[in-house]
């Protein structure tokens, strides 16, 4: 398997730099951190108000009354790849927060087979070397009370690093805004979140060494250095969001958003100019101790054998514990693996500084 998953790795890397802009790029910032999101299909941009708004919309950051910090784990494609996730938030004053995140996808322990053929023609398992392909997304975040009432702005400054073991690097720099609107009594918000606003640029180093080991060990390949740069196209999200109160100790949130990316793709509403996918999801609280979530997103236009379309759905499933500072959050993806997406299960621990605190 990590055979395969490591010529696909090198082709990719060919293939990948045939234009400078792509419809997908820097998709490993596009999956969504914290399992209590995922548990609603990612549809938070208006309701995000913990230490991973930084992510979802640093808007959002200005809800915090104190430090707060979050770890999560989940493992991709049959526990081959890591996907890792951490962050830190701190109010700064009553009306500005700062918050540090760090992304780590990666696939570690890739078999390098290019070398496993001596000159006389036989095989020398001892000339197998491992290398890792892994992507890092680090982000500072601001977040600013704008003296209108209700209204929250935020700003990320995202650094990109990627590395396909000795043969390609790469630099990248973005900036994300986002927007919150909340109601007096709070149960109203919406959000913004346009993503990438400038493009994001990545700059890649490839080695030309490494690039024509390659090319001579993989027969029939006859591609050019690929070019050096790509840059990430903007994305938009838009999200409403309601909160009812059922009972003196149950709480219903729920909220609805529209993930628009500026390029066709297979998303349910697509044109040449914007495709759009919506996401729902709702958070059911007890006691503000226990916590269960659903959610549905991910419409996809998918093309079967026979050339008739369907449309696939990705369901999402959650639950969640807050005792004492400490939140412990579970969320399981693509519920009987209903879309093509293979599913997976997400673990996070968000931890208040007030629980430090006498």
């Amino acid at each position: 398997m990590k055979k395969a998953l490591y010529l696909l790795l090198v082709l990719g890397i060919q293939a990948s730099f045939g234009q400078v802009v792509r419809k997908y790029s820097n998709e490993f910032m596009s999956i969504g951190v914290d399992a209590q999101a995922f548990g609603m299909a990612n549809a938070v941009v208006a309701s995000t108000n913990s230490v991973s708004a930084a992510y979802w919309n640093p808007a959002g950051l200005l809800a915090l009354e104190d430090n707060q910090a979050i770890l999560m784990h989940a493992n991709y494609f049959a526990n081959i790849a890591q996907y890792d996730y951490a962050g830190f938030a701190m109010p700064i004053d009553d009306d500005s927060v700062m918050a540090l995140s760090l992304i780590r996808f990666g696939v570690d322990d890739i078999l390098d087979t290019t070398e496993l053929i001596d000159s006389n023609g036989n095989i020398d398992f001892n000339r197998i070397e491992l290398f890792s392909a892994a992507d890092y997304g680090l982000t500072f975040s601001y977040a600013r009370n704008l003296k209108f009432e209700g209204v929250w702005f935020g700003a990320n400054a995202k650094i990109i690093r990627r590395v396909i073991g000795d043969f390609a690097s790469s630099w990248g720099f973005g900036i994300d805004v986002g927007l919150q609107y909340k109601s007096f009594d709070k149960t109203f918000e919406l959000g913004l979140m346009a993503r990438d606003v400038t493009t994001t640029f990545n700059a890649w180093a490839i080695d030309e060494e490494e690039f024509a080991r390659i090319q001579a060990a993989v027969p029939g390949q006859n591609q050019e250095l690929p070019e050096s740069t790509e840059l990430t196209l903007p994305k938009l999200q838009l999200g409403i969001a309601k909160t009812f109160d059922l009972r003196s100790n149950l709480i219903l949130k729920s909220e609805v958003d529209l993930n628009m990316r500026f390029t066709q793709t297979n998303d349910l509403i697509s044109s040449s100019f914007v495709s759009i996918s919506p996401a729902g999801g709702v958070d059911l609280g007890y006691n503000d101790l226990a916590f269960l979530r659903v959610g549905v997103g991910n419409f996809q236009n998918v093309t079967q054998l026979d050339g008739s379309e369907n449309i696939s759905i990705q369901p999402n499933f959650g639950v969640g514990f807050k005792y004492k500072g400490i939140s412990v959050d579970y969320a399981l993806t693509d519920i009987g693996n209903a879309t093509n997406v293979l599913y997976s299960n997400i673990f996070s621990v968000k931890v208040d500084w007030s629980l430090f605190r006498p």
